[in-house]
């Protein structure tokens, strides 16, 4: 998972210009094997599970988000950073 959690944080930031915390907070999905992907339950919206459905996936709802990583995120600014913890996870993120 921590290669796809890593993936899908970074575009959520350089494509779709979320914030470290709003991409940190963002459903997550896992690639399981072939045509099989886990995905966070309730976290998607239905139209986009039933089209990855219609194109051939299995998609497996997993209500256990421990399957899907965690992150703390430092961003560095000119002024100091901007960090950002995952709710996953007890945790934080600090930078000095």
């Amino acid at each position: 998972m921590q290669p796809q959690g890593h993936a899908q944080v970074m575009v959520r930031i350089a494509d779709y210009g979320q914030s470290p915390q709003a991409a940190c907070d963002g459903p997550r999905f896992r690639v399981v094997q072939g045509m099989d992907v886990s995905v966070e339950d309730d976290r998607f919206p239905p139209a986009m599970l039933e089209e990855l459905q219609r194109r051939g996936h299995r998609i497996v709802t997993v209500d256990d988000y421990n399957q899907f990583g965690c992150a703390q995120l430092i961003w560095k600014l000119d002024g100091g950073y901007y960090t950002a913890s995952d709710p996953r996870r007890d945790g934080q993120a600090v930078g000095f």
